[in-house]
């Protein structure tokens, strides 16, 4: 060990000195490890035991990386324990249940004390000496209580620490810093900004009521132990996407990695050109080797899954339950949620009762093929012999086989082959969203049913919900070409093409009783019924229902609901002109007021430009 070095040790206390490096490097160095691989495998196991270190150190034998002089980031984060600790899990669970995942479930409950700073393997020990010198001096003036006042906004939901108690903690986040800087050499920059516990932040701005709701169940004023905690991270993968294996996985290839349950996997989302269709390029934590993998054998992880948990301090009297001897942690997923208590999830079933609401997504289909290729449409995909071809790529590979024959399409014409890419997109963006559809609802229009079955098969739910088919909810028939109403497709015949429809739901309206040329009072009226029918079938569902129809249900299906009168026709011809195929509406139940409401749709609009036909040949010269 250099001389410099051994300087910077001689300044840590004597009590410090009994499980000081030497007495972990020791028997590392003893079994032949090299000195700068021994204290690397220690700083990446938070120098707990050599047996972990020494696991370790086997494990990445064949790591590449393993003689690099990388170091691992470290941050001081103010973690609450206990009671508290119990409330923000039971919050961190059912906010991620009701609202899906956002940023705060990256990280367990904390308020950040100092930003990510580097510190060298062989000078860790100076940082757990300044931890523990700055946290005695800041021990006899530490607030038995912090008070947290909530603050909500559309993007972010947490508590922040008011004024007198948050300078004591950044008195004691400023000592940490300036004893690392004097012990271990360490660059560390103190939180100046105003002290927050984040409970949800870049959420959707619909789920805000919700979350709100969720953080009122919370009470600033439960019993609380305030433990400083010091982690560490690979600083290589900090914007890498983490993955968590479920199965052991044997490579068939050179080029492809080991899997073991309960590994992590870092990838790099920009590094993927590589990979075929589902699989992925990775480095495991457990080994450093990179290589390929199947990602249907990995689940998504939260950012902090890899952390590593060194030292403790605990403001307080009584030790933190989070934490072994020495104020060691005994896990690395500090404030990863656990089962509840029996008192606390009967209380939950009753917050959950008074939270959970139903919602409607009333969504238009995506792109037909007469609206591209006009009313002749049919005359240019068919032979005379009425055979279907694909005369242009964004005609659809197939049709679904009618009764009656290729002539039955004119007048209920398929999605193309841009719809149905329009559709799978809105399914996927909708499964990231995190939104819980119940149950689906559409138009009878073919059309819609595709739509919805796209939608279903990117939300994995294509075999688990059926889709009912309600015909109030079709098209104003004066809007129709001719002058009888389209011939539909049956329900036989749409389970015979593999849409799973429901056989057994009894619609408001049957579909002989839409009308050629009805009254536009006659259509807003069915409208109204059927969609008073839909969200009322079963009335104990909480969820989303998916309503898929035309243009014009985005208001004549969501007005009735709203209590808003109906427009003048006129205007609502003018209105449905400017939906794009995929817009959405979407109402939220407000079981307070006994009211829905209008709020913002879980996605966003796609939206694209036009493509002209090419003939090549038009190009060649001479012609």
């Amino acid at each position: 060990m250099a001389a410099g070095e051994t300087q910077i040790y001689a300044k840590v206390s004597n009590k410090l000195k009994g499980r000081s490096t030497t007495s972990l490097l020791d028997p590392l160095l003893g079994m032949g490890f090299p000195a700068h691989t021994a204290l690397k495998a220690l700083a990446a196991t938070g120098r707990k035991t050599v047996a972990e270190a020494s696991d370790w150190l086997h494990c990445h034998c064949n790591d590449p990386s393993l003689d690099d002089p990388i170091p691992q980031e470290y941050a001081l984060f103010l973690c609450p324990t206990g009671p508290l600790l119990d409330k923000l899990q039971e919050f961190w669970r059912e906010s991620r249940r009701q609202c899906a995942k956002n940023r705060a479930h990256e990280v367990f409950p904390h308020i950040t004390l100092c930003d990510f700073f580097t510190c060298e393997d062989q000078k860790l020990e100076c940082l757990y000496e300044a931890l523990k010198r700055a946290g005695d001096r800041t021990l006899g003036a530490f607030p038995s209580v912090v008070p947290l006042v909530l603050h909500s906004s559309v993007s972010y939901l947490g508590f922040f620490v008011n004024d007198s108690t948050a300078d004591i903690i950044q008195e004691f986040a400023v000592m940490f810093a300036t004893e690392a800087s004097i012990l271990a050499d360490c660059t560390v920059k103190p939180c100046t900004k105003q002290l927050h516990l984040t409970l949800a932040h870049k959420f959707y701005p619909h789920h805000q009521r919700t979350l709100e709701q969720l953080a009122r169940a919370i009470h600033p004023g439960h019993s609380c132990q305030w433990t400083a905690a010091l982690y560490s991270r690979d600083m290589r993968f900090v914007h890498y996407q983490t993955l968590r294996v479920l199965f052991q996985y044997k490579p068939q290839n050179t080029d492809e990695l080991t899997l073991s349950p309960g590994d992590y996997i870092f990838v790099d989302p920009t590094q993927q050109e590589e990979a075929s269709e589902g699989w992925v390029i990775g480095i495991s934590q457990q080994t450093g080797c990179r290589g390929f993998l199947p990602e249907n054998y990995t689940e998504r992880a939260s950012e902090c899954d890899t952390w590593v948990k060194h030292r403790t301090y605990t403001f307080g009297v009584a030790p933190d339950p989070s934490s072994g001897k020495d104020g060691e942690a005994s896990s690395r997923r500090n404030g990863e949620p656990q089962p509840l208590p029996v008192s606390q999830s009967s209380s939950l079933q009753s917050l959950q009762a008074t939270i959970l609401r139903k919602s409607v997504l009333v969504v238009r289909h995506g792109e037909r093929v007469d609206q591209i290729f006009g009313k002749s449409w049919l005359q240019q995909c068919s032979t005379p012999d009425g055979k279907y071809y694909r005369p242009d790529l964004n005609f659809p590979r197939s049709l679904p086989r009618r009764s009656r024959g290729i002539k039955d399409f004119e007048n209920d014409p398929p999605l193309s082959s841009c719809g149905i890419f329009q559709s799978r997109m809105a399914g996927e963006a909708l499964l990231d969203s995190g939104i819980r559809i119940t149950s689906v609802f559409t138009s009878p229009a073919l059309r819609c049913v595709q739509t919805a079955k796209h939608i279903l098969e990117e939300l994995k739910l294509e075999k688990k919900i059926k889709i009912r088919v309600e015909p109030g909810i079709f098209e104003w028939t004066k809007w129709e070409a001719g002058k009888t109403t389209p011939t539909l497709m049956t329900l036989e015949e749409l389970k015979g093409a593999n849409f799973n429809v429901s056989m057994d739901y009894r619609p408001a309206f049957p579909l002989p009783s839409l009308l050629p040329a009805e009254r536009y009072e006659d259509y807003l009226h069915r409208c109204a019924v059927s969609m008073e029918q839909m969200v009322s079938t079963r009335p104990q569902d909480v969820g989303v229902i998916l309503v898929v129809g035309h243009g014009s249900a985005l208001d004549s299906c969501t007005r009735p609901l709203l209590g808003l009168p109906p427009r003048d026709c006129t205007v609502l011809t003018q209105l449905v002109r400017k939906i794009p195929s995929l817009g959405m509406c979407f109402l939220e139940e407000n079981k307070e007021e006994g009211k829905w409401e209008l709020v913002n749709p879980p996605v966003k609009t796609l939206t694209h430009g036009s493509n002209s036909a090419f003939n090549w040949s038009n190009w060649i010269p001479g012609n």
